[in-house]
């Protein structure tokens, strides 16, 4: 009897587990589903909204001055959107325009006030549309971001702060990109587009007092910046002991000012030091260092004999001709090949 008691107890506790899983299934499809609904509805009010919007801002960009209505507070979010896709496309005249249309509308409070309180989708793009808007008002909100560990919110505010003030973002910005290290440096390049004199200045100022540990960062930023150091600086990091340093300063190098510690680094012991000597010499080069170069091509690592047949070919003092002939007179065989080799680039390029 205890046994058939036992074993309804265990029926009953399976049926109501199974109803409770059917329940939840339910309540799972069913929020699906209005998920999908409000998906679809938030399309539909999104393409109503770019209907309306989108040929009012066609006739902003091709110079006509429509009668704009108001901004109503459903549209800003897909209006925001459009219009920072637009500014992202054009250029010019067109861009002021939009700029102008945007103030009219009451933009650039709306976006101060999305960065002071709206959600992290919001601040972004309300760093974007302050950005293109070049906001004076909106620089004390904007500098409090570039510091978030969220590095899509704080590089876009970093872009907006060049965007509004290169020459203060500058100051404020390099030592920071010089920090961050887990900025790529690419994408720090390209906030810093903007305002690369004035990066140059300040990191020729910061250079003599950084540490050792932090000066190839700033001097790849120079060079991904394609900004020349001031020649006193970057011979200072070429007569550096630390490899990483005197490599990163001959990537930077792109005048001849510093062309006798260029030379002096092409004995260096270190292959990779050897290799971007020959690169900046390259650069800037002139006839006499045709010798130097030649000797070079005789040096036991592949990459160093590769680079220097480069920068013989890059020398502008050199035509076609006296390559061939300096060719014609190695007696190194290994030296010959990697310059036949080269030529035979050049050709097929």
């Amino acid at each position: 009897m205890a046994i058939v008691q036992q074993s309804d107890s265990f029926v009953t506790v399976a049926l109501w587990t199974g109803a409770v899983a059917l329940g939840l299934t339910l309540l799972l499809a069913i929020q699906i589903v209005l998920m999908r609904v409000s998906l679809r509805r938030r399309e539909r009010r999104e393409a109503q909204v770019l209907a309306r919007w989108r040929p009012l801002l066609n006739q902003i960009v091709v110079g006509e001055r429509p009668s704009l209505p108001a901004l109503a507070p459903r549209e800003r979010l897909p209006f925001l959107r459009l219009w920072v896709h637009l500014q992202g496309s054009l250029r010019g005249d067109a861009t002021e325009a939009l700029n102008a249309m945007a103030r009219g509308l009451g933009v650039d409070a709306l976006a101060r006030a999305m960065l002071a309180r709206g959600a992290r989708e919001e601040r972004l793009l309300a760093a974007l549309v302050l950005g293109h808007l070049r906001d004076r008002e909106a620089w004390p909100q904007l500098l409090p971001l570039a510091e978030l560990s969220d590095s899509a919110l704080s590089l876009t505010a970093l872009w907006a702060l060049v965007r509004v003030d290169p020459v203060a973002a500058a100051d404020y910005l390099t030592p920071l990109f010089i920090e961050r290290e887990d900025w790529a440096l690419s994408h720090v390049a390209g906030i810093l587009k903007e305002a690369a004199a004035p990066t140059a200045a300040v990191i020729g100022r910061l250079l003599p007092t950084l540490p050792q540990e932090r000066l190839p960062r700033a001097l790849r930023i120079a060079e991904a910046l394609r900004v020349p150091l001031p020649g006193a600086v970057l011979a200072g990091a070429l007569n550096s002991e630390q490899v990483p340093v005197v490599i990163a300063g001959l990537r930077g190098v792109m005048t001849p000012e510093t062309i006798a510690e260029v030379r002096a680094l092409l004995a260096h012991e270190d292959w990779q030091v050897r290799v971007q000597a020959a690169r900046a010499l390259g650069r800037i080069g002139a006839r006499e260092d045709v010798p130097r170069l030649v000797a070079l091509l005789a040096d036991p690592q592949w990459w160093v004999r590769y680079r220097a047949a480069q920068a013989l070919r890059e020398l502008p003092a050199l035509s076609r001709a006296d390559l061939e002939a300096v060719r014609a007179g190695l007696t190194d065989r290994y030296a010959a090949d990697m310059l036949q080799q080269v030529l035979a680039e050049e050709e097929n390029a």
